[in-house]
């Protein structure tokens, strides 16, 4: 059956371009669809830290109203801003096939951090990358490096590294890759290097509970072996607080049936240390992957991690 949709969105670049891949996705499927542009809290909130202002959540609570007011039918999402535990009344009716889920060093001088030049600052306005970059400074002894916070959007972001406000900058591989930007990178983060946050690089797609007809036009977009990594980084943190905004870090990987996790917490304000877990499971659902992120974050808060 054909449906009518309405994609609400944000309108930065980035968030144009996986609406945009929906869109696409679904009229290949004769579905007739248009894009509701917004501007969100997050987007409109430049001068402050994230963690400090409400956390990721900002970026989606207004395309929930739009929502929930019946202006759109679904919302889009890097499923790394999207909250751990939905609303009442909304439900994550899909998960698409991952994007590299790497972080990338972008930086026009320093081909990785250790060519840093001595006093260098580096920009970033994740906690967890503030937290694995402290400890990888740490293991380096570079104690002279700074690391400040970085706002905007992606274009946002290049623009105050090429201005020179940073000598180098840490951002989601699968945002660069997808906006064509690849050529960007000057070093991508291996997971041991730099283990990737909860969902970074998949796309989850928003909707009403209760539109049955919805879930069915959006199952043939779903990846279920990304559904179930996700479904597991997402339960480490919601075990763990919840908050997009945590020092966290949480990234799995299927191989067959075996779901492999692993997950890092540091203190943004303590030593330069990380406290680590992991774990793996025969999983053959959700329930399954949930259950093994919830026995990874206790051993998370077992080791330390607050």
């Amino acid at each position: 059956m054909s449906l009518q949709i309405t994609i609400a969105t944000r309108e930065s670049r980035l968030a144009l371009w996986q609406a945009e891949h929906v869109k696409a996705l679904l009229e290949a499927r004769d579905h007739a669809v248009t894009l509701l542009g917004m501007t969100t809290r997050g987007d409109q909130i430049l001068d402050r830290t994230l963690s400090k202002v409400g956390g990721k959540g900002l970026f989606v609570k207004e395309l929930e109203t739009a929502l929930e007011e019946g202006r759109a039918d679904i919302a889009v999402h890097s499923l790394k801003d999207v909250p751990m535990d939905l609303p009442e009344g909304f439900a994550l009716a899909c998960v698409m096939a991952r994007e590299d889920p790497r972080d990338a060093w972008v930086s026009p001088g320093c081909a990785t951090p250790a060519d840093l030049p001595p006093g260098a600052v580096i920009g970033t306005s994740s906690l967890r990358r503030t937290v694995l970059l402290r400890a990888m400074l740490s293991k380096m002894q570079r104690d002279d490096v700074r690391i400040e916070p970085l706002r905007g959007n992606l274009d946002t972001r290049l623009r105050k590294l090429d201005e020179g406000q940073y000598a180098a900058i840490v951002l989601a591989a699968a945002g660069l890759k997808r906006l064509r930007l690849a050529d960007r990178i000057r070093h991508i983060f291996s997971s041991d290097e730099m283990l990737p946050a909860a969902g970074q690089g998949a796309l989850g797609i928003e909707t009403i509970a209760a539109r049955a007809d919805l879930a069915g036009a959006l199952a043939p977009l779903a990846d279920q072996s990304t559904w179930l990594a996700v479904a597991a980084e997402r339960a480490v943190s919601r075990a763990m607080g919840g908050s997009c905004s945590m020092p966290l870090a949480a990234h799995a990987t299927l191989e067959g049936k075996r779901l492999h996790l692993r997950a890092a917490w540091g203190d943004p304000e303590g030593a330069p240390r990380l406290v680590t877990a992991e774990g793996a499971a025969d999983v053959h659902g959700v329930d399954a992957a949930v259950a093994l992120g919830e026995r990874v974050a206790a051993d998370l808060r077992a080791a330390g991690a607050r």
